[in-house]
């Protein structure tokens, strides 16, 4: 696999309703778009980063910087690419950027399905051919229309429902939510929203019998968690806090976790979410695939990536009508009556990106090339 040129583009697409969560209210969806073009191919990643540093210490403005001035450059420099795996052992000096480095990598092995003439499913050693998926309902000001958003989902099938909370956003959410549908299954998500100090308010989800709670301590915390861990009986799941194979390591070996949410870009590319899968595989530690607001074709990769079989659990990759009028491959990504999402059998990604709409939805691009 050999670049020819590389096509960036700034993207922006609008929510079809506004997603809140304890970081703040999001409703317009920045993000790049990278087209790696080889003779014969091309090859499709999503960079899944944000217009502000919330989530993530990258932005749109970061991203690009560092995939125009340091990693595309190191790709030109190395010419022909192998096996995508080379493309994060190439881009291991540089630190963390895990979403830029994530765009690339993902880019590159749909072009090494496609020129294996296998699905990305098969090509990253998948077992699957339908994924079990669930949604992620954000905060309301109003706890009606939460409770019309969970019924919606249950009657299209989804299989799990993730409730993020917020302080004063909790505990009543989530016992009105028991009261109302019963032992559905379900988990919390705080985002980073809470310290040692509530300690006790995460004590009283103990009582309802959640899946998990997601994150509840600071972003980038290992340690805490343990401690906090240690007083739950509700298994913790991290998120934020994993960038990398060492990172689920260390958490794995102190306590910190009883699950993983893994999100590709956060750790860097399918590569690195390949060991991170076998590695929880070996400990017994379950996976899902979370989500980042996605068009069709980060929603591609991640419905790839949950065939690997220690993602036992119902992920974020909800259909592309969950969030967009329209998306931007063909067909949309869309969840069966059972909460099931039919695994394509195409090569690469298994499913078109439509040029018109991609052009609709860019705000700016650039075609770089070597030298």
């Amino acid at each position: 696999m050999k670049a020819e040129k590389v096509v960036l583009r700034k993207m922006s697409m609008t929510l079809k309703s506004p997603f809140q969560t304890s970081f703040g209210t999001q409703i317009v969806r920045d993000f790049i778009l990278v087209e790696v073009h080889t003779k014969d191919f091309v090859g499709y990643g999503e960079c899944v980063v944000s217009g502000e540093p919330l989530y993530s210490e990258e932005t749109v403005g970061t991203a690009w910087h560092m995939l125009e001035d340091f990693l595309l450059p190191m790709l030109f420099e190395k010419g022909e690419i192998t096996h995508p795996d080379e493309v994060g052992a190439l881009f291991a000096p540089i630190r963390r950027n895990n979403m830029a480095k994530s765009a690339l990598d993902a880019a590159y092995w749909d072009l090494y399905a496609k020129e294996q003439g296998i699905s990305l499913a098969k090509a990253l050693g998948g077992t699957k051919d339908k994924i079990d998926v669930g949604i992620s309902l954000g905060i309301e000001a109003d706890i009606n229309d939460l409770f019309r958003n969970v019924e919606k989902y249950l009657e299209l099938g989804y299989r799990r429902m993730k409730i993020k909370i917020a302080p004063g956003k909790d505990v009543q959410v989530i016992r009105a939510l028991r009261e109302r549908f019963g032992n559905i299954p379900m988990m919390a998500d705080a985002n980073s929203a809470y310290t040692l100090e509530d300690v006790d308010i995460l004590k009283q989800l103990d009582e309802f019998d959640l899946m998990m709670i997601e994150q509840p301590l600071a972003h980038d915390d290992i340690i805490d968690h343990a401690t906090l861990q240690k007083a739950l009986k509700t298994p913790i799941c991290l998120d934020e806090s994993i960038h990398s194979y060492d990172d689920a390591r260390k958490a794995i070996e102190l306590g910190s976790t009883r699950i993983i949410n893994m999100k590709v870009g956060r750790v860097g590319g399918l590569s690195e979410a390949k060991r991170i899968h076998d590695l929880c595989q070996e400990k017994g530690i379950p996976l899902w695939c979370g989500g980042m607001l996605e068009s069709g074709i980060g929603r591609a990769h991640n419905i790839a990536v949950t065939t690997l079989p220690n993602f036992t659990l119902p992920g974020d990759t909800a259909g592309s009508s969950r969030y967009w009028k329209e998306d931007i491959i063909s067909p949309e990504v869309e969840v069966d009556a059972d909460g099931t999402i039919a695994v394509p059998d195409l090569p690469g990604i298994g499913y078109t990106p439509v040029p018109e709409l991609i052009e609709k939805y860019t705000t700016a691009s650039k075609v770089v090339t070597r030298g």
